[in-house]
Order: structure tokens, then sequence, then C-alpha cells
């Protein structure tokens, strides 16, 4: 009977000594930084798109600066709205970030896509998320929708349309780091 309970003991502190470390084993890999998580201060979900200039464009990861992602579509009023502030954004400080503009093709059309990006004199390159999947993996409900990303690859914030005051100070926030 007394070796029972004493292998019985054992057998009970094995088990929770497993199971405590599977807990902390999950808690630190829920804590890390993950590319599966589009949220501020988590690295920024991967992918590589086609442009409408043909080549492909890569979003994640570390490089050489920053970059801003926005998330649009050609029928959006209020990616209308933001358009002008984009250009003179990536103009004021052209070669110091990367913009890139992915449009969600699925609920557009390319000849709008065309016409939008000349309309608005698009400089910097037009991505098409022709399936929207990057624009779920980023979880983006409404549009526009922007993430500054840092050289880390660290999402550092997440915007919608602001004044060309504000959208200004968050991009040289972003180049200071």
């Amino acid at each position: 009977m007394k070796k029972n309970l004493i292998v019985m003991a054992f057998v009970l502190v094995v088990a929770g000594l497993a199971i405590y470390q599977n807990v902390q084993h999950k808690d630190e890999q829920t804590m890390m930084p993950t590319e599966q998580a589009a949220k501020v201060n988590f690295l920024a979900p991967s992918f590589t798109l086609q442009g409408l200039d043909g080549k492909d464009y890569t979003v994640g990861g570390a490089r050489e600066k920053p970059m801003f992602v926005n998330f649009w579509a050609s029928w959006c009023g209020p990616c209308e709205e933001e358009a002008p502030d984009l250009v003179n954004l990536y103009n004021k400080y052209e070669g110091k970030f990367d913009l890139y503009a992915v449009n969600v093709t699925p609920g557009d059309k390319m000849d709008n896509i065309k016409k939008f990006v000349e309309t608005y004199k698009y400089s910097f390159p037009v991505l098409l998320d022709k399936q929207g999947t990057n624009a779920d993996t980023y979880n983006v409900i409404a549009i526009p929708t922007s993430f500054l990303i840092d050289r880390h690859g660290v999402i550092r914030e997440i915007i919608h349309v602001l004044s060309p005051k504000e959208l200004d100070l968050k991009m040289a926030k972003l180049l200071e780091e």
C-alpha cells in the first residue's frame, strides 16, 4: 500500500511538472512577436505581390529603410481624400522610406485602379492583392488602412486617414527610429 502511494505521488509530480513546462512554453510563444499578428510592436506579416509595373515587391522582414504600406481601393472616398497626402509625403521624404499602395483588388476593377493611379500621379509601387488575402492577414476591416513598419520589420503604427500634418509627424517619428 505504501509503495502504491509513493508511485502515485511520483506520477502526479512528474505529470504536474510536464503540464507546468508546457504552459510556460505556450506563454513564451504567445509573448514573442510573430509574423502571424498584424499588431503594433509585432513583426509585420510577410508577403510578396506583383505591382502594376509587373515587378514583384516584398513586405516583411528587416530592410534598409522603413516602409509605409497602404491598403486602398479606387472606389473608396476616403482613399481619394488621402491620395494627394500620400503623394506629398512620398515626395517630401523620397528615398528615405518605401511606400507600397496595396490595392484590395477583389472589389475593384483594373481600369479603375489604373485611372486612380494616373489621376493622383502615384510614383510609388502599386501592388495588387488580387485575392484580398493580404488585407485579411493584416486584419484590414476598413480602407484605407496603413501600416508604418520600421527597418526591423516591426509594425509601429496602424493608421487611417489623417490630416497631412499628423501624417507628416508620424512619418518623421518613424524615420527617427
